[in-house]
């Protein structure tokens, strides 16, 4: 058996494959920095430094899990609960409807009251809470 002396051992690695991978992973982070810049653009408000010391009217309304309307813990229907709020923006032209949707309640319910305040063209706050408490 004879070895072959002429042969020299390799003193260089081959980057090629390393190069593609680094294409490929910038063309990844390209494509995907590209896609999360697009979407909904909205205006956060902006907080005043000032506190107010304006009082408006709020009223709450909750959204069981059956169904039924609760207007300031007062269990109510969605005709009365139009005209309370009618009467309750003609005293009060800056009055605001919180919008309280019990976990367990049919979606629809809550998309109901929100499309009565925008009929109504009343300001409108959804009440959240914390997972878990």
């Amino acid at each position: 058996m004879q070895l072959n002396t002429d042969a020299k051992p390799y003193d260089t690695i081959n980057v090629t494959p390393m190069l593609d991978l680094a294409y490929v992973l910038l063309v990844v982070f390209i494509l995907m920095t590209t896609a999360s810049v697009q979407g909904l653009s909205i205006t956060l408000p902006k907080p005043s430094n000032k506190p107010s010391t304006e009082h408006h009217e709020l009223k709450i309304v909750q959204v069981m899990p059956d169904g039924a309307l609760l207007l300031n813990g007062v269990a109510t229907s969605m005709a009365e609960l139009e005209s309370q709020l009618q009467a309750a923006r003609a005293r009060d032209d800056k009055m605001t409807v919180a919008i309280k949707g019990n976990a367990k309640a049919r979606y629809d319910g809550v998309v109901a009251v929100v499309d009565l305040c925008n009929r109504l063209q009343l300001n409108m706050a959804l009440v959240t809470s914390r997972i878990g408490t």
